[in-house]
């Protein structure tokens, strides 16, 4: 009938829609931005440009000469957020000896995603040539999509994607997609989980670790299910964990500890690259 709401695009709106499902997400963000700024003024990166825009810049913790180096891809539904807020990852992996790299990259609507793809290509390669090996390369929601992507095309030693959206599509009917303009065209060839898998004949890494809250919603659970199943399935060495009582912001409270299982995960994978 006219006029009516399909109620499959209220339930995509529900399962995505993470801040409204996250009430507190302010408070957890907040903490981001305070730990970020300790860390800063502790540490002061060196921002270093790999690209012309103001936005393509990132900022590297240098653990020292010759130290392992980890990029981490921050979220935002490709449409919010900067390195600025993520500093506060550094400390924790400095106490193991790991170089830490984040960039920032221009937002839609802005730009298409398409675009913020090519940035981050140019960002991981400007890190690779800096160091001589491929990095390992993690990411946070939108940031594990792409950190997927990295690993496809052979930029990254192994990929640890955290809360990641691997096939768009659910995206399109929702809110979410004011920004992004997707179509079903592209929101497919912009899929990871579309993408060839990374095999031995690929440079780079086969090692996907597909993390996610077990607080999440139900689609989120599931498209981190999805991934690590449908590469593991043609050979990529993938590992799916939900972790128990975390929601698709506290997910990351893991990275702020140097003992925790995902900082170890991260730093062993960073030395065995180098």
């Amino acid at each position: 009938m006219s006029g009516e709401i399909d109620p499959k695009i209220v339930g995509w709106e529900a399962q995505y829609n993470n801040r409204a499902l996250v009430p507190d997400h302010p408070d957890v963000m907040r903490r981001w931005r305070e730990t970020a700024e300790v860390a800063r003024a502790a540490h002061p990166p060196l921002e270093i440009a790999y690209g012309r825009g103001p936005r393509e810049v990132m900022d590297l913790f240098d653990a020292g000469p010759g130290a392992p180096v980890a990029v981490f891809l921050h979220g935002g539904y490709w449409q919010a957020l900067d390195k600025g807020w993520f500093s506060g990852i550094a400390p924790a992996l400095a106490v193991h000896g790991v170089s830490l790299a984040i960039p920032s990259y221009d937002l839609c609507p802005d730009v298409r995603l398409g675009t913020i793809l090519r940035q981050v290509r140019v960002a991981v390669e400007t890190v690779r040539e800096r160091t001589g090996v491929r990095p390992v390369v993690f990411g946070h929601s939108a940031g594990g999509h792409m950190a997927a992507c990295m690993l496809s095309e052979g930029r990254a030693s192994a990929a640890v994607a955290i809360s990641g959206v691997f096939d768009l599509a659910p995206l399109i009917p929702t809110s979410l997609n004011k920004a992004l303009d997707l179509d079903d065209r592209e929101a497919a060839a912009l899929s990871p989980i579309h993408w060839p898998v990374p095999n031995g004949s690929t440079p780079g890494g086969t090692v996907l670790d597909c993390i996610v809250g077990a607080d999440e919603s139900a689609e989120f659970l599931r498209q981190s299910r999805m991934m690590a199943n449908h590469w593991g399935g043609q050979g990529v060495d993938t590992r799916y964990e939900a972790l128990s009582g975390l929601n698709h912001f506290t997910v990351l409270d893991p990275l702020f500890d140097p003992e925790s299982g995902m900082v170890k995960r991260l730093t062993g994978l960073a030395r065995a690259a180098v």
